[in-house]
């Protein structure tokens, strides 16, 4: 079975375990490594052209409104194609309850999901996937939405741990 990790992560100024800390990897892309590492996945990281504000607030003002507006941000690039992965590991942060906008570009507007198995992983500082494993369901409609991983970004550290076990459950 061929796999393909794809993920939006963001650097910078970031909210980990009640404060601002400067992150030179995001904790998303830190994810995506651990799962590549012990999946030997391919991986593509999801960048938007314009990409968020490197400050936290500003950052999180941004994705709220590309969230109100329903915004697509417009991406760097895309793989030439997804057909030959059966599955794909789809990691996030939890942006105002969901995916970030730039997900949801990717997902919308470029491949057919049909029969493909969407496992999804997403960091937070609390509040988990919110809605996002239902709007996974909604946007790709005839993929399988298997179990999904959510990790504390102020526990990244610790995390390949609980990484190992959901990848035995899944597989």
């Amino acid at each position: 079975m061929s796999s393909l990790i794809v993920f939006f992560s963001r650097k910078d100024e970031n909210y980990v375990g009640g404060i601002l800390k400067n992150l030179e990897i995001g904790n998303t892309c830190r994810v995506a490594g651990i799962i590549k590492g012990l999946t030997e996945s391919q991986i593509f990281e999801i960048e938007m052209k314009e990409p968020y504000s490197k400050h936290y607030n500003e950052c999180i003002a941004e994705a709220q409104r590309d969230q109100q507006g329903n915004a697509r941000p417009r991406l760097v690039s895309y793989p030439k194609s997804i057909s030959e992965y059966d599955v794909i590991y789809l990691g996030f942060p939890n942006y105002w309850g969901t995916m970030p906008m730039a997900v949801f570009t990717f997902f919308l507007e470029h491949f057919d999901f049909t029969g493909k198995t969407i496992r999804p992983f997403c960091t937070h500082e609390g509040s988990g996937f919110g809605s996002s494993k239902n709007d996974i369901q909604k946007t790709c409609p005839t993929a399988k939405v298997a179990q999904g991983l959510a990790i504390h970004g102020s526990r990244i550290d610790r995390a390949e741990i609980e990484i190992k076990k959901w990848l035995e459950v899944i597989r």
